[in-house]
């Protein structure tokens, strides 16, 4: 299956003619709405009143970012307005960090070092870049079974490791999931489609441009 690509641009002047585009979100797209047409917009951790402002000015769709995961209901009420088709999620990930800790319950006889996670998973970050704690692809899951048709899911893809999460991740959410580089200038995106299965990859500008180097042969 060959990947579909579209721009993550930075602002309206990146904005590709005949492009799909998701566009992030400023305080200056206020006065620009009316130019931006029918773009799909990216909030970081704008609250749901600019959701509301962008969809009612006709964005063809809000991907909502950190305002979800405060208050799922915030997904729900938007549905409830404008239809899910027109609301995404916007969500930035990394590897959760793993801390140690002395078991002595089980017996006092021993002392048992044990770590916080049996297995490595992604979480979701705050607007800020501060963990939540929010397992990714569980609280995703639960999202899509609500009803999310769209999730942009942002992750710098390091390992073997992360490529695996990556895979499971596109298996929970199939046509749902579009991934980006969180903060990575140089993502090795062929490891992300031939080991990651990513079917979906939205690119920043300089990089979209060059979308046809990832291709498989």
């Amino acid at each position: 299956m060959t990947p579909r690509f579209c721009c993550l641009a930075r602002s309206t002047t990146e904005v590709l003619p005949n492009v799909p585009t998701l566009l992030q979100y400023s305080p200056r797209m206020a006065d620009l709405v009316q130019s931006i047409g029918r773009a799909q917009v990216v909030l970081n951790g704008e609250p749901e009143k600019v959701a509301n402002t962008l969809l009612d000015a006709g964005v063809a769709r809000v991907y909502v970012g950190e305002a979800a995961l405060l208050d799922s209901a915030t997904v729900s009420r938007l549905f409830k307005r404008f239809g899910a088709a027109r609301v995404g999620l916007h969500v930035p990930v990394q590897r959760q960090a793993v801390s140690w800790s002395f078991e002595t319950e089980s017996n006092a006889d021993f002392r048992v070092v044990t770590p916080s996670l049996c297995e490595p998973v992604w979480e979701v970050l705050r607007a800020n870049g501060d963990a939540s704690g929010v397992r990714a692809q569980p609280w995703l899951e639960e999202m899509v079974h609500r009803g999310v048709q769209s999730v942009l899911l942002r992750a710098d893809i390091r390992d073997d490791i992360d490529l695996n999460l990556c895979a499971g991740m596109v298996e929970a959410l199939g046509d749902a999931l579009w991934l980006a580089p969180l903060h990575d200038p140089a993502p090795a995106i062929a490891d992300w489609i031939n080991f990651g299965q990513v079917t979906q990859v939205a690119l920043p500008t300089l990089l979209y441009h060059r979308r046809d180097e990832w291709l498989p042969p």
